[in-house]
């Protein structure tokens, strides 16, 4: 990834040169309670990553910093209405945006995961039975004003994605009937809405399935969905956990911030645990009693090494240091 990219937390200009190893303290300049702290936050981050099937989208597509490569797009022309389906791709995954142009120009999107897309389709089918079904009326038949509830709601489903809520309401009013489809995120922000013709929710379902068959068939080797950057505040410091992908794999990038100053490293995901591992030894050792920990530190060293997944006699003192020098790419430990 371009070095000169604009990082999405912080709004800075560009990316430093990464000079210090991931096991450098010093370079670093961790004191022993950030190491614990620190050390434990990134085992929280770590496990989230494992265990959770994210998207976050990373408010994907409105995030400043996001590199996206446009893989594929489908316009549909409904009624007055033009909709674009973009399938997009940044360092965090794979997703689809749903453009909606009016006839006086006015534009609107929702962000999809691909997975959400999916569910979103087959909701599609669902509504469009009921439209068809609905009393005395042809796919194009005009509103039944007798039959309309107050809030003129005819059906309504909800799905979630992890901080992002998605509201599908089909709705009549004098000018017919649509499928309003609303995408809030939890934490706040602004709404944001499309509103398709019913009489084109099944086109618009056609093109939805086409997108996700060409792009989802390889989704278990492009993982599509991953976790929210984390941030911790230490002292006068700010830590930044990113999760990101390329074609080489899924990445953590840390960044250490101050004022004036800021360094980050790539750590690849195959190397999470044993990341952890070194940290958590620390932490460890520094909680041992003043005069113990010298043999405790040897035992747990040996033991976790025989383990096969923690410290081995080869990981010390700081084996790295001065060998892997890499830019904050995403690429560099991979």
């Amino acid at each position: 990834m371009n070095n000169l990219v604009q990082d999405r937390s912080l709004g800075l200009p560009g990316r430093n040169t990464c000079n210090y190893d991931i096991c450098s303290f010093d370079a670093l300049q961790f004191t022993s309670h950030i190491v614990c702290t620190y050390g434990t936050f990134l085992k929280s981050v770590i496990e989230s990553a494992y265990d959770n099937d994210k998207v976050t989208l990373a408010e994907v597509g409105g995030q400043q910093g996001q590199v996206e490569q446009e893989l594929a797009t489908k316009m549909l022309q409904i009624q007055s209405k033009r909709f674009y389906l973009d399938v997009k791709q940044n360092r965090r995954g794979r997703f689809i945006k749903v453009a909606e142009i009016g006839a006086d120009g006015r534009r609107s999107q929702i962000f999809l995961a691909l997975s959400t897309a999916a569910e979103f389709r087959d909701h599609l089918s669902t509504f469009s039975d009921f439209y068809s079904s609905l009393d005395g009326d042809t796919v194009s038949g005009p509103p039944n004003p007798d039959n309309v509830p107050e809030d003129g709601k005819l059906k309504s489903e909800m799905m979630i994605k992890d901080n992002r809520r998605y509201y599908l309401d089909l709705k009549e009013n004098s000018r017919g009937r649509f499928l309003r489809v609303s995408q809030t995120i939890t934490r706040g922000g602004p709404r944001s809405q499309v509103a398709i013709p019913a009489q084109g929710m099944i086109e618009f379902r056609d093109a939805l399935t086409d997108l996700l068959d060409e792009f989802s068939a390889d989704e278990h080797a492009y993982k599509p969905d991953l976790p929210e950057g984390r941030h911790m505040h230490v002292d006068n410091k700010n830590f930044y956990f990113d999760i990101g992908q390329n074609n080489r794999g899924v990445y953590m990038r840390i960044s250490e911030v101050k004022t004036n100053f800021r360094t980050a490293i790539t750590v690849p995901e195959k190397s999470w645990p044993r990341f952890r591992d070194i940290l958590s030894d620390y932490c460890d050792k520094i909680k041992q009693p003043a005069g113990g920990g010298s043999a405790a530190g040897g035992a747990t060293q040996q033991q976790t090494g025989q383990q096969g997944g923690g410290i081995s006699s080869q990981d010390q003192p700081h084996p790295l240091v001065g060998n892997n020098t890499q830019q904050d790419s995403g690429t560099s430990l991979k």
